[in-house]
């Protein structure tokens, strides 16, 4: 039997970066990364796409590159949203038990998690509903620790997240991703993507948050008893860092793009003049989530801290600035055990997380804990995806 292939599609702000990933021996063991594939992103803004078109040649072109390199052909693909539009709601829902003769049971989750979106209609408008994910259910009013299933009682309610982006962003990009000749399989919001390759169980169970800095966006999801409890997305990211040193130093973008990553340009303007503008840019930008985690119930509160992924996670004073300013370990994702010959790092790991989805779905790991709501996302897009068929 052919070994199956998983690929990744991520459309950032700056490139457009696709994974190509076989399965290793073990389900344990990182997959095995066959070839990757990069390229400047056109007709895209603050993460979402602008011009379909123009998105399509830039992810036709990476696709390409990695085809190359993996030596595969890939005629399916996850796809990652993570746009500014991307955010979470909550609500939260009551039925009564009386159906089902007081027993809790698979149909009865199904009717309260369906009565909790319904109660969010409002907030829903004009927006796709990617990840549905209970956070708390309750049996007559006594919080239930664990699975709800085959308990007694008269009432069930429950407490769901849901996280949502724009309808319209939504279809812009999985019509680019099949213009550019790939069909999608399914989407997953970025920041969970990138969590199932960059945080562990006992990061996600102790409280942590995984901040990915793009070049025009800041996505965030806070991690707590090993359950995504919030999403959000700023509209800031390492352009704006580029912006301020060129403006405080008067001097061309891509001469600031590259004093901003350490590079030495012969300028005159010492590396200590650069790392002022740098962290005080930084510092705006933590500082912003901080706002966030307070807002939630977070603020100093997550033991795992914070971990850094995207392209501006490699900044030099990135982790140093962001455990000043959240007052919280802070550190640069690490993705598994993947060897440095994989080609494979932190800005890597949406495109890669796809993959590892991919694989999870397709073994229906139940072992995760994060399973159900990765198979519920499956099912969810799998039917919108099929909306957009002619």
């Amino acid at each position: 039997m052919a070994r199956r292939i998983y690929a990744g599609v991520d459309i950032g702000s700056s490139y457009v970066k696709v994974v190509i990933a076989a399965p290793a021996e073990n389900s344990e063991l990182p997959m095995h990364v066959l070839g990757t594939g990069t390229a400047l992103s056109k007709g895209v803004r603050h993460g979402y796409v602008t011009n379909v078109k123009e998105a399509a040649k830039s992810i036709r072109e990476a696709l390409m590159r990695a085809r190359s390199a993996a030596k595969v052909s890939v005629r399916s693909a996850r796809l990652a949203l993570g746009g500014i539009s991307l955010d979470d709601v909550r609500s939260t829902g009551e039925i009564t038990l009386t159906p089902s003769g007081g027993i809790v049971t698979e149909r009865e989750i199904e009717r309260v998690v369906n009565e909790s979106e319904k109660r969010a209609a409002s907030k829903l408008v004009n927006r796709s509903v990617l990840h549905t994910i209970p956070l708390e259910f309750r049996v007559d009013g006594q919080k239930v620790f664990g699975k709800p299933h085959g308990l007694q009682g008269t009432k069930l309610a429950v407490e769901t997240l849901f996280i949502t982006v724009l309808g319209k962003h939504y279809d812009d990009a999985v019509e680019a991703v099949e213009t550019a000749g790939v069909e999608v399989e399914g989407v997953m919001a970025s920041p969970l993507a990138a969590s199932f390759v960059t945080l562990s169980k006992a990061q996600k169970t102790a409280g942590a948050i995984l901040v990915n800095i793009g070049a025009e966006t800041l996505s965030t999801i806070v991690f707590d008893n090993d359950v995504p409890v919030s999403v959000k997305v700023f509209s800031a990211g390492s352009s704006d860092v580029t912006n301020a040193i060129a403006l405080s130093f008067r001097i061309p973008l891509g001469e600031a793009e590259q004093m901003k990553r350490g590079a030495v340009t012969g300028s005159g303007i010492t590396p200590q003049r650069i790392n002022v503008t740098v962290t005080a840019r930084l510092r705006d930008m933590f500082s912003l989530i901080n706002v966030h985690l307070k807002a939630i119930g977070r603020q100093r509160l997550l033991p795992a801290g914070i971990v850094l992924t995207g392209g501006g996670s490699s900044l030099a004073l990135a982790a140093e600035v962001a455990k000043a300013t959240l007052k919280l370990p802070a550190q640069v994702a690490q993705i598994g055990f993947l060897p440095r010959s994989s080609g494979i790092d932190a800005t890597w790991a949406v495109a890669y997380g796809l993959c590892r989805w991919a694989y999870m779905e397709d073994t229906a790991d139940s072992k995760h804990s994060l399973g159900d709501i990765v198979r519920r996302a499956g099912e969810s897009v799998r039917r919108a995806i099929r909306s957009l068929l002619p």
